[in-house]
């Protein structure tokens, strides 16, 4: 069975061996590339719109469970079918949690040619399937329920950092030599920016340095609601959320001008009573 591949690794010794193995177990699978990283991977993903993506669960900047948590969202409506996922980790427990979850597979490092003949034995299927039976495909829809199963999990991983015992509840933003003390509550949204965070308040916008990921285990999820993989927004500021022919939607926020984009992972938190 003809189809492509697009392996994200970061250590060049696995992405060779795995690319090895995987011309030797299936010569039709044709690798269209090998990053290094999880931006390079959303790149060349959308690009490329692989098949199959081999999806290192530990890479430096993204994490693979974010890679396929950006392609979902930017996914082209009228692209191929998203992409198959195989999470490679060291770490028993994001495994069990892709297999759980529904995700196609998983193979533990280092990749053991037995595990990976099996992989690739339920990745032929699947693909076979879409071929002979594309009425009963998986939707985007479905890739996407799975994803935010994933990024729950991994969010309440041991490996991670634990949630702090209680929410923050004031920001020193520095600038020059000046700190301003910023409450929360009048943070209206923050945006991820490279490598620091953009903090939005109704008169002043602040930039601090730390991930968005990092800054989000330390707020309270019941008012600050993450919308994009880029924006965390505090929910009562929100005014409205307008939904266009095609079904996007866009936040506007209370006595300030900027419009927020919700992404696809989180439209369902947006539903009328």
């Amino acid at each position: 069975m003809k189809a492509t591949v697009l392996i994200a690794e970061d250590e060049a010794l696995l992405a060779a061996d795995l690319q090895a193995q995987l011309t030797r177990i299936w010569p039709d699978l044709h690798c269209v590339a090998s990053v290094a990283n999880g931006a390079a991977a959303v790149e060349q993903a959308l690009a490329l719109q692989p098949d199959v993506l081999f999806l290192d669960i530990r890479m430096p900047g993204m994490t693979g469970l974010e890679v396929a948590q950006a392609l979902a969202e930017d996914w082209p409506d009228l692209a191929k079918p998203f992409p198959l996922l195989v999470f490679v980790t060291a770490y028993d427990q994001y495994a069990l949690h892709a297999f759980e979850h529904a995700a196609v597979d998983y193979v533990l490092k280092p990749v053991q040619p037995d595990r990976l003949e099996k992989t690739c034995v339920r990745l032929q299927a699947a693909l076979r399937q879409r071929t002979q039976s594309p009425a009963v495909e998986p939707s985007l829809d479905a890739a996407i329920h799975t994803l935010r199963e994933l990024l729950h999990a991994d969010a309440a991983s041991p490996q991670g950092k634990p949630a702090p015992a209680s929410p923050l509840r004031l920001i020193q933003a520095s600038a020059g030599n000046t700190i301003t003390m910023v409450p929360i509550a009048d943070v209206l949204y923050f945006e991820a920016a490279d490598k620091y965070v953009r903090m939005i308040t109704a008169d002043r916008e602040h930039l601090i340095r730390i991930s968005l990921r990092e800054l989000h285990l330390q707020l309270d999820p019941e008012c600050f609601w993450q919308v994009h993989r880029s924006t965390l927004v505090r929910c009562d500021a929100i005014a409205s959320a307008l939904r266009d022919d095609s079904g996007k939607l866009t936040l506007t926020l209370r006595g300030h001008p900027d419009k927020l984009s919700v992404s696809r992972l989180y439209a369902d938190r947006f539903k009328g009573l």
